[in-house]
């Protein structure tokens, strides 16, 4: 059986991080948020990406936020079952994380950070839980950058996954001269190692951590 489902040209979707039952899609008018936020740097014009969401099994498709001109959406993620947005306003100098509650269609603003808060757009990622923005960069340094502060340095290989309580899990690669994957756990807020668990990360629907190795 075939449902058609009318996302009005958003023809590529993926699973919401954090859900079963959400996927999301947007059409990537500028590429993804850094690179938008180049362009509005270069003085060239930033339209709005549009962003959707498509429940799982009805195929009912949401969009609860239009952005204007100048401003441009993140990546999503579910948290505490509301979906989180990230959203910057580049002629305002913000990064807006916007929460939608599909059981009352209704947005709340989370927080509102100014530009001088971060160097740039590259590798703003939502994460959880709690529910944080983090930054990691070319310099092997990762931040969180909201609801609190903290850096440390990690390896150019590292990408970080998931905050579990007092542990953040980060994934890294290597080629010696075979390529493998590993987890690395690190204390928070410090980014010591606890452990090193070899495997790749994946992360399942109930919330579970699969190592595949």
């Amino acid at each position: 059986m075939m449902k058609i489902i009318e996302t009005h040209g958003i023809t590529y979707i993926e699973p919401l991080s954090g859900s079963c039952e959400w996927y999301w899609g947007n059409d990537y008018t500028h590429g993804d948020l850094y690179e938008a936020e180049e362009l509005y740097r270069g003085h060239h014009p930033v339209n709005c990406n549009r962003l959707v969401f498509i429940h799982y099994p009805d195929g009912r498709v949401v969009e609860p936020i239009k952005g204007n001109a100048g401003q441009y959406f993140g990546q999503p993620i579910l948290y505490n079952g509301k979906i989180q947005i990230l959203l910057a306003d580049f002629p305002k100098s913000l990064l807006c994380i916007l929460q939608y509650d599909d059981t009352t269609n209704r947005i709340t603003a989370i927080a509102s950070l100014p530009f001088t808060e971060i160097k740039d757009c590259y590798g703003l990622l939502l994460h959880q839980s709690p529910l944080m923005l983090t930054r990691q960069a070319h310099d092997g340094r990762f931040q969180i950058i909201w609801p609190e502060k903290v850096q440390f340095d990690i390896e150019e290989t590292e990408s970080f996954c998931e905050r579990k309580k007092q542990k953040l899990y980060f994934c890294r690669w290597h080629e010696d001269p075979e390529y493998r994957e590993e987890i690395v756990v690190r204390a928070y807020p410090t980014g010591k190692i606890l452990e090193i668990i070899p495997g790749s990360w994946k992360d399942m629907p109930n919330g579970q951590i699969w190592a595949l190795w």
